[in-house]
């Protein structure tokens, strides 16, 4: 798996080369606000690896493919929008 394509504009996020609203930030995740969000809370949480798409996922380690779904939860706690309810969708390519 290649781990910064470069050029691949979420690695450039992921990799500090291109500003973000960052609202989490740890070694393997990151999760920032989306320029031309379509809610008041769109959020993108990514890998700082490389995935091209959906089928490279597989190529994640388990615990990185886990903690993108526990940085999304996160992120709603931390943006208040856990009660009310909020989608998580996975887009590919």
């Amino acid at each position: 798996m290649i781990l910064v394509e470069p050029d691949c504009i979420f690695c450039k996020i992921a990799g500090g080369q291109l500003d973000a609203e960052m609202v989490h930030e740890e070694e393997e995740v990151v999760a920032f606000k989306d320029i031309n969000g379509q809610a008041p809370a769109h959020v993108l949480v990514i890998p700082r690896r490389h995935v091209p798409n959906l089928e490279a996922m597989a190529d994640l380690p388990d615990a990185v493919a886990k903690r993108l779904f526990e940085v999304s939860s996160e992120v709603a706690k931390k943006l208040g929008i856990d009660e009310g309810g909020y989608a998580v969708r996975i887009n590919n390519g």
